[in-house]
Parts: structure tokens; C-alpha cells; sequence
């Protein structure tokens, strides 16, 4: 089994290095296409603008001036011989669950992976705090994540499907549990921009989410990781919500309107 991998916290990161023991597990034909420096938060972004440079930094190891996106794309029509038979993006430092989902370098990787029909897995370590001196439990995610791939990788799955795995912030020895899970949501209000001053005297921003406990409901990928469970979601891109197609073809469907009513 021909395996890529890819991240969004750069070819250097201790997670990228706990994904390739983690791979190298399953295969001994591992793939190495990651970002060059660190591409949290830029979802499923392209590079459209500028120029992409690829660094050849070792036997099967790429590093590359984009985004995660990019580097599949790379990885896949370009940079290796064969396609591989499985792409997995991680290990995140920090989890991604609810909305995260949708602003991950880390499920935009296993995303793109997915379009290509390639089965894909995003990892993630979930963190007792988001900052630089905590350090992650990479032992967790290194000591359940072969298991668990490979029995997914003995399953069927619907085609548009990728698996988002998320380990809870805990040694090994304390994790009891894997959960399916959905994908939840999070107060929107949790997410907000710090106002600071340059010494020029100028504001800038800084993004931020201001981590306010809540109890999610059961069965989402949120509680798990407030239980210190496993958990294992399986994601897909199609955005349509389907309920609301019925209503609209009722009011939209036929001939297209050609008077304007105004909203009060």
C-alpha cells in the first residue's frame, strides 16, 4: 500500500513526524508532500497568484511553497510515479471539530485526496491549552491511530467520504473509548478579532477564539473530546441542504421572475 502524506503545520512539525511512525506502521512505502511553513486555517485554499516551488528534501519528501491543496495536487499528478492508495493529513496539533472542519489545512489535505478518489483520513491531537509550551499527547494518536485505520481501511465507504479522527488531550493509558461521531457547532460568538496597536501607532487584528466551556450536545465530534473520547467522523463536501431544495423549486422553479418585490 503506496500511502501520502500531508499536513498544514509545515514539513517540520512533531506532528508530521508522529503521522510518518503512524504510516509507517501500515506501509513501508510512505510519501512525504507537506507545506513549507505552516498553513493553518487556510482551508481548501489554491495557490492561483504565484508561483509554487517544490524542495526535494529527502528520498519520497517534499516540501512545497502552498497550501496542503496543493501539495496532493502536486503529490498526486506530479511528484510520485503512482498514485497512492491512501492519503493521510495530520497529526494536527489541536484538535478539528465542529466548524473547524471547514477552516482546516489538515481535512482540506485528506479533502483533496478525496477528490482525486483516493481514501483519506485526517488526523488531529487535541491539546489540554492551544499554546506553544503545552505539549501534545503525539503517543495517543501514534498508539490508536494504525488500529483504527486499518480497520476503516477494511470497510466499504461511500464515495465523497474522508474520515476526520480526532485524539482527546489524554496519555494513552487513560483513553477508553472510540466514538462515531457528527460533526457539531460551536457558539459563532466564540470566534473574534483582537484589536491591538502597532508602534506607529496603528490598529491591526489578530485572530481568536476565546475558548468558553459549553456543553455540546451528545453524539458530536465536540463532546467527545470533552469526555476524552476517540473520535471518528466521517465528513463530506457536498454543502447542499437538501431540505430547503423542495421549498425553493416551489418558488423559484420554471421561468425565471422578471418582477422585483420589495422586502420590508
Amino acid at each position: 500500500m503506496r500511502i501520502l502524506l500531508t499536513n498544514d503545520d509545515g514539513i517540520e512539525a512533531e506532528g508530521l513526524a508522529c503521522l510518518e511512525r503512524i504510516a509507517r506502521a501500515l506501509s513501508d512505502d510512505v510519501w512525504i508532500c507537506a507545506p513549507q511553513t505552516e498553513q493553518s486555517g487556510k482551508g481548501r485554499g489554491i495557490t492561483l497568484t504565484e508561483p509554487l516551488r517544490v524542495n526535494r528534501i529527502g528520498d519520497k519528501r517534499f516540501a512545497v511553497t502552498g497550501t496542503p491543496t496543493d501539495c496532493v495536487v502536486l503529490a498526486v499528478n506530479d511528484l510520485m510515479p503512482e498514485r497512492p492508495d491512501l492519503v493521510l493529513s495530520g497529526v494536527n496539533r489541536g484538535h478539528n471539530v465542529g466548524e473547524d472542519c471547514s477552516y482546516s489545512g489538515t481535512v482540506a489535505g485528506a479533502l483533496q485526496g478525496m477528490a482525486f478518489g483516493i481514501r483519506s483520513i485526517a488526523l488531529s491531537q487535541s491539546l489540554e491549552r492551544f499554546h506553544d509550551e503545552v505539549t501534545a499527547h503525539w503517543e495517543t494518536a501514534e498508539a490508536f491511530a494504525p488500529p483504527i485505520i486499518s480497520r476503516l481501511l477494511a470497510q466499504t465507504w461511500q464515495a465523497g467520504v474522508v474520515m476526520n479522527l480526532n485524539f482527546p488531550a489524554l496519555a494513552p493509558a487513560e483513553v477508553k473509548e472510540v466514538e462515531v461521531t457528527r460533526q457539531g457547532f460551536r457558539d459563532i460568538g466564540e470566534m473574534h478579532a483582537v484589536r491591538r496597536t502597532d508602534l506607529r501607532g496603528r490598529d491591526y487584528y489578530w485572530m481568536s477564539f476565546r475558548g468558553t466551556k459549553h456543553d455540546h450536545p451528545a453524539g458530536t465530534d465536540l463532546r467527545a473530546m470533552d469526555e476524552g473520547k476517540i473520535s471518528v467522523t466521517p465528513l463530506h463536501i457536498d454543502l447542499t441542504h437538501a431540505p430547503s431544495i423542495h421549498d425553493l423549486k416551489g418558488l423559484l422553479g420554471g421561468a425565471p421572475p422578471k418582477t422585483v418585490e420589495k422586502v420590508s
